[in-house]
């Protein structure tokens, strides 16, 4: 847990380092719709970090359930946001056109994880 915890707080820093570098330094060299992707990306990397850190601070589900909601959301990040940050620096969209869907799928089956999670405790 308190691994996942250290990569939820690197992941926090890391999002206000590219929230900061989106807003000052990419105004000027982007688009209006690719500026609005990449703050899109920034914006959902720091909501799972915010829900990563209650599910891991939550004392009443198990180890084996905080790490499965992890690592559903780490991959959603790597995935979904890291997607859009590559094709703002350059990748081709057209040769990772279906990772973003795939970070997408790992935040959704993360939250389902959660909500069943916590009907179970019920």
């Amino acid at each position: 847990m308190n691994k996942n915890l250290a990569i939820t707080s690197f992941l926090g820093a890391l999002t206000i380092v590219l929230g900061a570098f989106g807003a000052h330094a990419l105004q000027e060299t982007l688009t209006i719709n690719e500026l609005k992707s990449f703050e899109t990306a920034v914006r959902y990397q720091m909501y799972h970090v915010i829900a990563l850190l209650i599910v891991n601070m939550y004392s009443k589900l198990n180890i084996k359930t905080k790490n499965t909601i992890s690592y559903l959301f780490f991959a959603g990040i790597f995935f979904f946001s890291g997607s859009i940050y590559a094709i703002t620096f350059g990748v081709n969209s057209k040769s990772i056109w279906f990772v973003t869907p795939l970070g997408g799928l790992f935040f959704i089956l993360g939250w389902l994880k959660m909500g069943f999670s916590f009907l179970k405790k019920e």
